[in-house]
Protein backbone atom coordinates (compact mmCIF):
# COMPACT_ATOMS: atom_id res chain seq x y z
CA UNK A 1 0.00 0.00 0.00
CA UNK A 2 1.31 3.42 -0.91
CA UNK A 3 0.03 5.44 2.05
CA UNK A 4 -2.11 5.71 5.13
CA UNK A 5 -5.17 6.59 3.02
CA UNK A 6 -4.85 3.45 0.89
CA UNK A 7 -4.34 1.33 4.01
CA UNK A 8 -7.46 2.70 5.70
CA UNK A 9 -9.51 2.23 2.52
CA UNK A 10 -8.41 -1.38 2.25
CA UNK A 11 -9.29 -1.91 5.90
CA UNK A 12 -12.74 -0.48 5.34
CA UNK A 13 -13.30 -2.70 2.31
CA UNK A 14 -12.17 -5.69 4.37
CA UNK A 15 -14.72 -4.87 7.06
CA UNK A 16 -17.48 -4.50 4.47
CA UNK A 17 -16.66 -7.84 2.88
CA UNK A 18 -16.42 -9.49 6.27
CA UNK A 19 -19.79 -8.13 7.27
CA UNK A 20 -21.30 -9.59 4.09
CA UNK A 21 -20.22 -13.10 5.04
CA UNK A 22 -22.01 -12.90 8.37
CA UNK A 23 -25.73 -13.53 8.14
CA UNK A 24 -26.38 -11.69 11.40
CA UNK A 25 -27.13 -7.94 11.27
CA UNK A 26 -24.77 -5.84 13.42
CA UNK A 27 -26.23 -2.72 15.03
CA UNK A 28 -24.80 0.56 13.80
CA UNK A 29 -23.03 1.58 17.02
CA UNK A 30 -21.16 -1.72 17.59
CA UNK A 31 -20.22 -1.76 13.90
CA UNK A 32 -18.79 1.74 14.16
CA UNK A 33 -16.86 0.80 17.29
CA UNK A 34 -15.49 -2.29 15.59
CA UNK A 35 -14.35 -0.23 12.62
CA UNK A 36 -12.71 2.34 14.89
CA UNK A 37 -10.94 -0.42 16.81
CA UNK A 38 -9.70 -1.98 13.59
CA UNK A 39 -8.43 1.31 12.17
CA UNK A 40 -6.62 2.18 15.41
CA UNK A 41 -4.12 -0.61 14.87
CA UNK A 42 -0.53 0.60 14.23
CA UNK A 43 -0.39 -1.06 10.83
CA UNK A 44 -2.82 1.53 9.47
CA UNK A 45 -0.78 4.54 10.76
CA UNK A 46 2.73 3.70 9.62
CA UNK A 47 2.71 6.47 7.01
CA UNK A 48 0.86 9.11 9.02
CA UNK A 49 2.62 12.51 9.33
CA UNK A 50 4.49 13.11 12.57
CA UNK A 51 3.11 15.55 15.19
CA UNK A 52 5.37 18.36 13.99
CA UNK A 53 4.21 17.98 10.42
CA UNK A 54 0.58 17.95 11.54
CA UNK A 55 1.15 21.10 13.59
CA UNK A 56 2.74 22.84 10.59
CA UNK A 57 -0.13 21.76 8.38
CA UNK A 58 -2.62 23.24 10.86
CA UNK A 59 -0.56 26.44 11.04
CA UNK A 60 -0.43 26.91 7.28
CA UNK A 61 -4.12 26.14 6.99
CA UNK A 62 -4.83 28.75 9.67
CA UNK A 63 -2.68 31.38 7.92
CA UNK A 64 -4.34 30.58 4.61
CA UNK A 65 -7.80 30.95 6.13
CA UNK A 66 -6.77 34.21 7.80
CA UNK A 67 -5.43 35.71 4.58
CA UNK A 68 -8.45 34.52 2.70
CA UNK A 69 -10.77 36.17 5.23
CA UNK A 70 -8.70 39.37 5.21
CA UNK A 71 -8.70 39.56 1.41
CA UNK A 72 -12.44 39.07 1.40
CA UNK A 73 -12.98 41.82 3.96
CA UNK A 74 -10.48 44.28 2.45
CA UNK A 75 -11.79 46.74 -0.15
CA UNK A 76 -10.73 45.53 -3.56
CA UNK A 77 -10.17 41.92 -2.51
CA UNK A 78 -6.61 40.48 -2.67
CA UNK A 79 -5.27 43.59 -4.42
CA UNK A 80 -6.71 45.76 -1.65
CA UNK A 81 -5.09 43.54 0.97
CA UNK A 82 -1.70 44.00 -0.71
CA UNK A 83 -2.17 47.77 -0.64
CA UNK A 84 -3.08 47.68 3.06
CA UNK A 85 0.02 45.62 3.86
CA UNK A 86 2.20 48.09 1.96
CA UNK A 87 0.63 50.99 3.85
CA UNK A 88 1.36 49.28 7.17
CA UNK A 89 4.99 48.70 6.14
CA UNK A 90 5.37 52.37 5.15
CA UNK A 91 3.89 53.50 8.48
CA UNK A 92 6.24 51.24 10.46
CA UNK A 93 9.25 52.52 8.47
CA UNK A 94 8.17 56.12 9.06
CA UNK A 95 7.77 55.46 12.78
CA UNK A 96 11.23 53.90 13.05
CA UNK A 97 12.73 56.83 11.16
CA UNK A 98 10.95 59.32 13.40
CA UNK A 99 12.23 57.56 16.52
CA UNK A 100 15.78 57.87 15.29
CA UNK A 101 16.37 61.16 17.14
CA UNK A 102 15.30 59.87 20.60
CA UNK A 103 17.44 56.80 20.03
CA UNK A 104 20.41 59.02 19.32
CA UNK A 105 19.73 60.94 22.51
CA UNK A 106 20.08 57.69 24.45
CA UNK A 107 23.72 57.68 23.42
CA UNK A 108 24.33 60.35 26.06
CA UNK A 109 25.27 57.45 28.32
CA UNK A 110 28.31 56.70 26.11
CA UNK A 111 31.86 57.68 26.93
CA UNK A 112 33.04 61.28 26.81
CA UNK A 113 36.30 60.39 25.08
CA UNK A 114 35.90 58.55 21.78
CA UNK A 115 39.57 57.99 20.90
CA UNK A 116 42.71 57.15 22.84
CA UNK A 117 44.10 59.23 25.69
CA UNK A 118 45.07 62.82 24.81
CA UNK A 119 46.31 65.55 27.08
CA UNK A 120 44.36 68.66 27.99
CA UNK A 121 46.64 70.90 25.86
CA UNK A 122 46.04 68.62 22.88
CA UNK A 123 42.25 68.90 23.31
CA UNK A 124 42.56 72.67 23.69
CA UNK A 125 44.61 72.94 20.51
CA UNK A 126 42.03 70.88 18.62
CA UNK A 127 39.23 73.06 20.02
CA UNK A 128 40.98 76.26 18.96
CA UNK A 129 41.53 74.88 15.45
CA UNK A 130 37.84 74.01 15.11
CA UNK A 131 36.80 77.40 16.46
CA UNK A 132 39.08 79.19 13.98
CA UNK A 133 37.25 77.34 11.18
CA UNK A 134 33.81 78.10 12.68
CA UNK A 135 33.23 74.42 13.41
CA UNK A 136 31.48 75.19 16.68
CA UNK A 137 30.11 71.70 17.35
CA UNK A 138 33.57 70.13 17.27
CA UNK A 139 35.02 73.08 19.14
CA UNK A 140 32.53 72.61 22.00
CA UNK A 141 33.26 68.88 22.12
CA UNK A 142 37.03 69.30 22.28
CA UNK A 143 36.89 72.11 24.84
CA UNK A 144 34.68 70.04 27.13
CA UNK A 145 37.11 67.15 26.79
CA UNK A 146 39.92 69.54 27.65
CA UNK A 147 38.04 70.61 30.80
CA UNK A 148 37.59 67.03 32.00
CA UNK A 149 41.11 65.93 31.04
CA UNK A 150 42.60 68.91 32.87
CA UNK A 151 40.69 67.99 36.03
CA UNK A 152 41.96 64.41 35.72
CA UNK A 153 45.53 65.58 35.25
CA UNK A 154 45.22 67.72 38.39
CA UNK A 155 43.82 64.71 40.30
CA UNK A 156 40.55 66.52 40.89
CA UNK A 157 38.85 63.69 39.01
CA UNK A 158 39.97 60.11 38.85
CA UNK A 159 40.93 59.01 35.34
CA UNK A 160 38.03 56.63 34.79
CA UNK A 161 37.38 55.24 31.28
CA UNK A 162 33.78 55.35 30.12
CA UNK A 163 32.82 58.46 32.11
CA UNK A 164 30.15 60.62 30.49
CA UNK A 165 30.10 64.41 30.35
CA UNK A 166 27.20 64.51 32.81
CA UNK A 167 29.01 62.22 35.26
CA UNK A 168 32.20 64.30 35.01
CA UNK A 169 30.27 67.53 35.62
CA UNK A 170 28.49 66.08 38.65
CA UNK A 171 31.70 64.73 40.19
CA UNK A 172 33.69 67.90 39.49
CA UNK A 173 30.86 70.02 40.87
CA UNK A 174 31.27 68.37 44.27
CA UNK A 175 34.97 69.22 44.29
CA UNK A 176 34.50 72.68 42.78
CA UNK A 177 31.04 73.72 44.00
CA UNK A 178 31.43 77.34 42.87
CA UNK A 179 31.52 76.09 39.29
CA UNK A 180 28.94 73.28 39.57
CA UNK A 181 26.24 75.12 37.61
CA UNK A 182 28.58 76.05 34.75
CA UNK A 183 29.93 72.52 34.62
CA UNK A 184 26.39 71.15 34.22
CA UNK A 185 25.68 73.68 31.46
CA UNK A 186 28.86 72.69 29.65
CA UNK A 187 27.93 69.01 29.87
CA UNK A 188 24.47 69.76 28.45
CA UNK A 189 26.02 71.69 25.56
CA UNK A 190 28.32 68.75 24.85
CA UNK A 191 25.41 66.28 24.90
CA UNK A 192 23.25 68.52 22.70
CA UNK A 193 25.76 68.71 19.87
CA UNK A 194 27.10 65.17 20.25
CA UNK A 195 23.91 63.16 20.73
CA UNK A 196 20.94 65.51 20.42
CA UNK A 197 21.45 66.61 16.82
CA UNK A 198 21.69 70.30 17.78
CA UNK A 199 24.16 72.91 16.57
CA UNK A 200 26.42 75.01 18.76
CA UNK A 201 27.46 78.60 18.12
CA UNK A 202 30.31 80.89 19.05
CA UNK A 203 28.65 81.91 22.33
CA UNK A 204 28.32 78.29 23.46
CA UNK A 205 31.98 77.67 22.73
CA UNK A 206 33.16 80.83 24.47
CA UNK A 207 31.19 79.87 27.60
CA UNK A 208 33.05 76.55 27.89
CA UNK A 209 36.32 78.24 26.94
CA UNK A 210 35.89 80.70 29.83
CA UNK A 211 34.97 77.85 32.19
CA UNK A 212 38.15 76.02 31.21
CA UNK A 213 40.27 79.08 32.03
CA UNK A 214 38.52 79.68 35.35
CA UNK A 215 38.89 76.05 36.41
CA UNK A 216 42.62 76.28 35.81
CA UNK A 217 42.84 78.83 38.61
CA UNK A 218 40.18 77.31 40.85
CA UNK A 219 40.96 75.87 44.27
CA UNK A 220 39.21 72.58 45.04
CA UNK A 221 36.80 72.37 47.95
CA UNK A 222 38.35 69.88 50.34
CA UNK A 223 36.84 68.31 53.45
CA UNK A 224 36.81 70.85 56.27
CA UNK A 225 37.03 73.83 53.91
CA UNK A 226 34.20 76.32 53.89
CA UNK A 227 32.22 76.26 50.58
CA UNK A 228 32.65 80.02 50.20
CA UNK A 229 36.40 79.60 50.20
CA UNK A 230 36.42 77.77 46.84
CA UNK A 231 38.52 79.60 44.32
Amino acid sequence: MSGAGDTKTAAAEFLIRASGDIPVDIPRVPAREAARHELSKPMYHENDPNPLQRALDHLWNWIGDLLSSASGAAPGGPAGLVVLVLIVIVLIAALLWRLGTPQRSLRAAEALFESGPRSAPEHRAAADAHAAADRWNQAVQERMRAVVRSLEERDLLDARPGRTADEAAAEAGRTLPAHASRLRSAARAFDDVTYGGRSADRAAYLAIHALDLDLEAATPHLSGTLPGAAE
